[in-house]
């Protein structure tokens, strides 16, 4: 069963969802898992593309949009995750709802920040994955 992490922001903490998404990638893919960052609108699949060239001065962060690179060697991919892929390690949704698809991953992050509307569907979401059962874990990040 897939493993549900919803990471909150601090009420005073910097940055966004987005950052707060190419964060926990950077870290999974350092831990050696592969990574798809659910982002079903191209402008957003965009936006993660350039945070994770921009982030970080001192690393490249090995990564690519789906369908434009070779996945064998971009352990995180960026786009719609909902068609099938091979990618079954971690899920980073930034979609507002449930992706349909997150079962197959072992593992689901959630990434809610300081937006009210964020919140309210991350509560919607944490609603979802609590009703069915879901393991659930929540982290508050500075």
């Amino acid at each position: 069963m897939t493993q549900v992490d919803f990471y909150l922001l601090a009420d005073d903490a910097p940055g966004d969802r987005f950052r707060l998404a190419c964060r926990i990638a950077e870290k999974a893919r350092r831990a050696g898992l592969r990574v798809l960052i659910h982002a079903p609108e191209p402008t957003l699949a965009s936006h993660i593309d350039t945070l994770l060239w921009t982030l970080w001065e001192q690393s490249f962060v090995p990564h690519g949009l789906l369908g434009r690179v070779d996945p064998a060697i971009n352990p995180i991919l960026i786009g719609d995750g909902s068609e099938a892929h091979d990618e079954h390690q971690v899920l980073i949704n930034l979609a507002t709802e449930v992706p349909v698809f997150f079962s197959r991953f072992d593992r689901l992050v959630e990434c809610v920040d300081h937006d009210e509307a964020v919140k309210a569907s991350g509560r919607q979401r944490f609603r979802f994955y609590r009703e069915h059962g879901y393991p659930l874990g929540t982290h508050t990040l500075t």
